[in-house]
């Protein structure tokens, strides 16, 4: 017999599924972590296969997680000198997500430096600020850390041609002779899978000025206190940058998880330091532009107040910056 004790961490006897084969047992994958479901798949042109980009938008708008599975052979996307034409999987975390006009979703990696596979990491320390939207369009930006001297002047340069990547299109080569190059392009991975971990709790809903649209502050603090994680949407949190879309704003969340969380109990005032976010101006689909990102950590408020300190990826500089968003709070 298993006893609750013998179960591993977060595993639940409800879902193990165990195989006793040789005299021990083996532990379903499926079976370990089934808060992960698939809710669009897209072929290598990009095509739906199964699911539906508003199935993701939903799930998105109802603040859930996104991962992003791919696959690509090795001497394709690798390694083009390789001789090796191995499958390689890969799954990736968008810590950050978007939601743009209500119906388009996007997600950024937000902690990923290069790395080069199989060995290590990328030649020059930097990060690698990942976009991939829901039709497969992606996009990079590059901020390096290693404090080589780089220009400021802004603009686009020559677009670089892929020979022996002949699934890599590049659409733009954006700030190239800055400290924080990007460009935006498709590369045809042979399957996209979007699972989403769809479990957050909508509490609390407020405009710009904290005035309560649904739930309220005593559901979000009574969560928080309970030990539960936190999870903000602020709304058109990048309308101030320049993007694809030009002048026109399109109405846009910004998902992130709250990592510092304060209650002022008399106050009835809830605050979270959310997790470092990357701010992208708001097009469809999302793409990086010539000076059209940064780099922000929030200090919100649920009185709709939100102070930034925002950093220049060019010149890596701060700059602190105050103001009044309409917010979605979640609890997990």
């Amino acid at each position: 017999m298993f006893g609750a004790a013998h179960l591993p961490r977060g595993v639940s006897f409800g879902v193990l599924v165990v195989i006793f084969y040789l005299g021990g047992w083996q532990v379903s994958a499926e079976s370990l972590d089934d808060r992960w479901n698939m809710v669009l798949e897209l072929d290598g042109k990009r095509s739906v296969q199964k699911g539906s980009s508003e199935e993701l938008a939903a799930a998105i708008r109802r603040g859930a997680d996104l991962r992003v599975m791919t696959e690509f052979k090795e001497n394709e996307h690798v390694d083009p000198d390789s001789d090796s034409d191995e499958l390689v999987r890969e799954v990736c975390d968008f810590q950050i997500t978007y939601l743009v006009d209500n119906r388009w979703t996007a997600g950024i990696m937000q902690l990923r430096q290069p790395v080069s596979l199989p060995y290590g990491f990328g030649s020059r320390p930097s990060m690698s600020f990942f976009v991939y939207n829901q039709d497969g369009e992606q996009g990079i930006a590059r901020p390096f850390l290693d404090g080589r001297p780089a220009g400021n002047q802004l603009g686009s340069g020559p677009v670089l041609d892929h020979p022996k990547m002949p699934k890599m299109h590049q659409h733009d080569n954006l700030d190239g002779e800055t400290n924080a190059p990007s460009h935006n392009f498709i590369y045809d991975f042979d399957v996209f899978r979007y699972f989403v971990r769809d479990d957050w709790q909508q509490v609390l809903e407020h405009d710009d000025q904290g005035v309560v649209q649904s739930g309220s502050v005593e559901d979000l603090a009574a969560a928080f206190t309970a030990g539960r994680q936190v999870k903000l949407a602020l709304r058109n949190l990048c309308s101030d940058l320049p993007s694809k879309a030009g002048a026109n704003q399109i109405e846009h969340e910004v998902f992130t998880r709250g990592g510092s969380c304060y209650y002022y109990t008399e106050r009835k005032l809830f605050i979270t330091g959310a997790d470092p976010l990357i701010r992208v101006g708001p097009c469809i689909p999302l793409q990086y532009s010539s000076g059209g990102w940064d780099v922000s950590w929030v200090m919100a408020r649920t009185d709709g107040f939100a102070a930034q300190r925002l950093l220049n990826p060019r010149t890596l500089q701060f700059e602190d910056r105050e103001g009044r968003y309409a917010m979605r709070w979640f609890v997990r």
